[in-house]
């Protein structure tokens, strides 16, 4: 190794060290919380530190090393300009940081920040036990995870903004995957606030789409997410795993599988199968790791999220093939979409 290559390895080392002790998402997400990326916004040009911490109701100097680190990961912009220090918001800053950007996404800024860093410190317990942590903290008694973010109406409200955040973002890209014309009768299980639904409705309009989860998933559904005056939504109460399913001729399971066990999907692919109309499909949305398990990163981050909250994993195409057709389905094709991959199967 090159003294160049050393000095460059030892600054990646510093960074990956010291990166935990106020990690990337929690700068982000306080400076979203505090609200630092919408006044730059508004004022169409830079602001100082005093000016924004005016504004926001914070100590100068304690915004300023707020500032300086948005500017160190590129969330902000820095100049100098008569002797002032004047900040800027990026383009990344602008589309999704601050609370009213047109694709906000500060619920999940805050379920990361919040939720999954508070169980990130017990990572090494959950590689030893290969469980949840989530009843290590003090907010929750519970190892399962949606019960731990169902807790309260307010955490349940949270986690349904931020799925309703990441479906209107990155649900059209997964529904265009495949030409879904022939399923106009949808069943989203798990389909929370109903944003993928209103895309699928979007894009065939002569579509119905019918949300099956839990009783207090639907009741704020209803209450704040989809009006009842589209008739082309509408939620059915139950558990997937129990309950009786909605007869259609397409089902959607997105960012659900990945949360339980093989024996758990497996079970719940062939409750799907067979209540599936003769012709119809599933529609599986996730994250596919490489078949060597090379990447990408953003599987390998997830695969460890869901060691900390949940029972299920990150799996390769092979692997999510050989789930869907124990279940009964066949003809099974994947496209890459972006962050996620769309995968369908054909009863």
């Amino acid at each position: 190794m090159s003294a160049t290559e050393e000095a460059e390895a030892l600054k990646m080392l510093f960074r990956n060290q010291n990166a935990f002790l106020i990690p990337k998402v929690k700068i982000m997400f306080t400076a979203s919380d505090l609200g630092v990326f919408d006044p730059l916004m508004e004022s169409k040009e830079p602001l100082t530190s005093v000016s924004i911490a005016e504004r926001l109701g914070t100590s100068p100097f304690g915004m300023e090393r707020l500032l300086d680190a948005c500017v160190g990961y590129k969330f902000l912009q820095v100049e100098r300009k008569d002797n002032q220090t004047l900040y800027g918001n990026t383009n990344i800053a602008n589309l999704y940081l601050g609370k009213r950007s047109p694709k906000t996404q500060y619920y999940s800024l805050k379920l990361n920040a919040e939720f999954v860093y508070m169980r990130a410190q017990h990572l090494a317990d959950s590689v030893r036990e290969g469980e949840a942590q989530t009843y290590r903290l003090s907010d929750s008694s519970t190892k399962k995870f949606y019960e731990a973010m169902y807790r309260s109406e307010s955490s349940l409200r949270e986690f349904m903004e931020y799925m309703h955040e990441m479906w209107s973002l990155c649900g059209r890209d997964v529904l265009n995957a495949f030409d879904l014309s022939n399923f106009p009768l949808v069943c989203d299980l798990g389909g929370c606030s109903g944003a993928l639904a209103k895309e699928y409705i979007s894009l065939y309009p002569n579509s119905t789409v019918t949300i099956l989860d839990l009783p207090e998933v639907v009741e704020t559904g209803k209450k704040h997410f989809v009006s009842s005056e589209e008739h082309r939504i509408t939620f059915h109460k139950g558990d997937f795993f129990k309950d009786p399913i909605p007869e259609a001729d397409l089902y959607i399971l997105a960012r659900i599988l990945h949360s339980f066990t093989d024996e758990n999907c497996v079970q719940l692919l062939t409750r799907l199968n067979k209540a599936c109309k003769p012709g119809g499909g599933v529609l599986v949305v996730e994250i596919v790791l490489n078949e060597d398990r090379t990447g990408p990163v953003e599987a390998h981050i997830y695969g460890l999220v869901m060691l900390l909250c949940t029972q299920g994993k990150e799996r390769t195409l092979s692997e999510y093939n050989g789930l869907l057709s124990a279940a009964g389905f066949k003809e099974i094709q994947q496209k890459k979409t972006g962050l996620f991959d769309a995968i369908l199967g054909r009863k």
